[in-house]
């Protein structure tokens, strides 16, 4: 087992907790993740700045000695920032609010500003910091080297990863379509940049020098005797660790994770306006004829998020997004430290 991703991070494991966005991610999780010799990991998007430097706090003071973590944000995409919802776009989910009983929204607030983000990421410090959806400026990066900061970038194509790499990431996640969540393609449209976790990986470590995590339809040591098999350094689980005892998922999400329902994923626009596996459910299927339709992310996005946090709170899977990769079958109620473990079983603890 190469060692260079681990001697790079400061890790004991080649195992990074994929980062959830929209209160998926907890300090809980990442301490336990990197409290057991992995990468804890956050993910941030959806924070102001002054969250952001209350959470590197946070975790700094949660993760026992001095151990390594990830805060995770998204590049916006060109144009993100002056989209505003139509009138359409409130009526088209008038239907579900009333049936909840809540109500609809009638107004809209964009996401907190990217670079006001990243700046408060650096001046806070966090050991390492990880992008998806394309490179950020190269300010960033330059940035965070000076201060110490390892850097990783998100790839879902060979010709991304080649990007990464010449932005000058330390890392490069090659993310396989089977992944869970949000699909991070920046060069191509998403519909052609879904190549499978074990095809991608072996062409990305072909085509790079820096280290290359495998990510995407790993979810037990099979998954991460075979990352490695094909070259990767390291692998990234997202649906694994959201399974566990410690993620920030709603009961409702990490039972559907563990049901028989996590056989089948697709592809939908429908809960944020940006392509992300989930679970089908009753949402899915009824309003599958808008998925050309909705407004793009962050609008459709801010539209849904009250539907789906009324959801979940109630317990109610037909509205909630229940993101899963191909793998999550696999998955168990496990804590986080045990779920290391069992990723771990078949390979002693690198030196």
């Amino acid at each position: 087992m190469s060692t260079r991703l681990i001697r790079l991070l400061g890790t004991d494991l080649p195992i990074i907790q994929g980062p959830f966005g929209g209160g998926l991610s907890s300090v809980a999780l990442a301490a336990a993740v990197s409290g057991a010799g992995g990468l804890g990991s956050f993910g941030a998007h959806h924070l102001d700045p002054g969250a952001i430097t209350a959470l590197v706090a946070e975790l700094k003071a949660a993760i026992p000695g001095n151990r390594p973590f990830n805060v995770n944000l998204w590049v916006p995409h060109p144009g993100e920032e002056v989209l505003r919802p139509a009138p359409a776009d409130f009526e088209r989910l008038r239907p579900l609010y009333d049936r909840l009983g809540i109500p609809a929204p009638t107004s809209y607030a964009p996401p907190p500003a990217f670079d006001d983000q990243v700046d408060a990421l650096l001046a806070a410090q966090p050991p390492v910091i990880s992008f998806v959806m394309g490179t950020p400026p190269a300010r960033v990066v330059t940035e965070a080297r000076r201060r110490g900061i390892v850097t990783i970038g998100t790839a879902t194509t060979v010709d991304e990863a080649v990007a990464v790499q010449a932005a000058g990431f330390d890392v490069v996640v090659a993310s396989g379509s089977d992944a869970g969540g949000h699909r991070g393609a920046f060069l191509r449209p998403v519909a052609e940049s879904l190549v499978g976790t074990f095809s991608l990986v072996p062409q990305v470590v072909d085509a790079v020098d820096i280290p290359v995590v495998a990510a995407g339809g790993i979810a037990d040591h099979r998954g991460v005797t075979a990352a490695f098999a094909l070259g990767a350094e390291g692998v990234q689980i997202g649906t694994g660790f959201l399974a566990t005892v410690q993620s920030g998922a709603s009961q409702v999400h990490k039972a559907a994770l563990t049901g028989p329902d996590a056989r089948v994923t697709v592809l939908t626009r429908l809960f944020s306006g940006r392509p992300a596996r989930a679970i089908i459910n009753p949402l899915i299927r009824e309003l599958a004829a808008e998925e050309g339709n909705v407004p793009a992310y962050p609008v459709q996005n801010a539209l849904m998020q009250p539907l789906r946090r009324a959801a979940a709170a109630r317990g109610d899977s037909q509205y909630v997004n229940l993101w899963a990769g191909q793998a999550a079958p696999l998955s168990r109620p496990y804590t986080a430290q045990e779920y290391l473990a069992t990723l771990m079983k078949a390979y002693p603890t690198p030196a």
